[in-house]
């Protein structure tokens, strides 16, 4: 079972991805825009130590997002837009730690 209060993305949740509320566009794109943006920003003052860290948890969030992909009752169209964000994130990451 997923845990669907599950923080994935920032303070985006898991239910606010697989669920039909909010609708993708424009409120779940915009939601990951702004996140993305914040957890960016946020990134600037992290030691590599930490920057590991949240590497390891980024994945580990994608495979719990990830998990169900088959399931047609879920938002199968928001779950690739998480994707997409969830990787520019996760590149990020990586850059900075390559840095």
């Amino acid at each position: 079972m997923l845990e669907l209060d599950k923080k994935v993305f920032g303070k985006i949740t898991t239910k606010e991805i697989i669920g039909a509320d909010p609708p993708e566009i424009p409120d779940t794109k915009n939601n990951l825009e702004k996140e993305l943006a914040i957890l960016l920003v946020e990134l600037e003052s992290q030691p590599k130590k930490n920057l590991e860290k949240i590497l390891e948890q980024q994945k580990i969030t994608e495979k719990h997002v990830n998990s169900r992909p088959g399931a047609m009752a879920l938002a199968q169209n928001k779950i690739k837009l998480f994707n997409e964000y969830n990787k520019k994130y996760i590149q990020t990451i990586k850059e900075k730690l390559e840095s």
